[in-house]
């Protein structure tokens, strides 16, 4: 659970960072488990992979559901649930789930956007969404941690573009928004988790360093906000099930 002062950060900047929300062991696990099943697919070219302005490519892989994997029981896992309901109110659900992989030396850069850029035109008409990033590794400047305009939630919705595979802001009310809101570069250790309203400012750095940079994110929605027309594979109604904290851990 948040408390009131990591609440009070959120509503206030449109984040708050939630220090070792996996345990150590938890986070070392679900690292390892995920690199070793997700090598071939980095390998064989079968991720999604988005493209910066400076012609780097990131990777992403994606889940629409929530199953009884390890991935799964980290979206549904008791203590990102209880934040969600805590966050957006008791009727939520898992609107998407992802790794964000940047390889050492080559993950390239994510532009500014607000995530209801790209929510808000898959038809959910409300911002009562939100997202938990999750750094599986050190997340600091030199690999491309994610750096937001504090405060800028409070904004609303911008308007967006598409750049290369990007859905990005607009330059114009981008630069207005830079001038007017404060940077920060949001370093995280393993296991901690970044939560972060859906109209918040962000973006990270290529990753220039011999580090890797991989990061799990969980988004969440209120029931009533579903999407009204289905337009992407992600982000329908399922029901959410709550698993025990550590669940991830059971599988063998």
């Amino acid at each position: 659970m948040l408390t009131t002062e990591q609440i009070d950060q959120y509503n206030n900047d449109g984040y708050c960072v939630v220090p070792n929300l996996l345990s150590d062991a938890e986070v070392t696990s679900f690292r390892d488990r995920s690199r070793a099943e997700m090598r071939p697919q980095i390998e064989g070219g079968t991720l999604i992979t988005k493209g910066d302005s400076a012609g780097n490519t990131t990777l992403l892989k994606m889940w629409h559901e929530a199953g009884d994997d390890m991935y799964g029981y980290v979206a549904r896992d008791e203590r990102l649930v209880s934040i969600a309901k805590q966050i957006i109110g008791d009727e939520v659900y898992l609107y998407s789930h992802k790794m964000t992989i940047k390889e050492p030396m080559q993950g390239g850069a994510w532009e500014w956007h607000q995530d209801y850029g790209y929510w808000y035109q898959n038809r959910c008409l409300t911002p009562d969404m939100f997202s938990i990033w999750i750094a599986l590794d050190p997340s600091i400047v030199a690999n491309g941690c994610l750096q937001v305009l504090r405060k800028s939630h409070t904004l609303g919705r911008l308007d967006h573009v598409r750049v290369n595979d990007q859905t990005v802001v607009d330059d114009e009310y981008l630069s207005a928004a830079i001038e007017r809101f404060d940077l920060e570069y949001v370093e995280l250790q393993p296991g901690d988790g970044l939560v972060f309203h859906c109209n918040l400012l962000h973006r990270s750095d290529a990753n220039g360093s011999e580090m890797p940079r991989w990061g799990y994110i969980a988004s969440y929605n209120t029931i009533d906000n579903k999407p009204f027309r289905q337009m992407r594979e992600y982000g329908s109604y399922s029901e959410l099930k709550p698993v025990p904290a550590g669940t991830l851990m059971t599988i063998g």
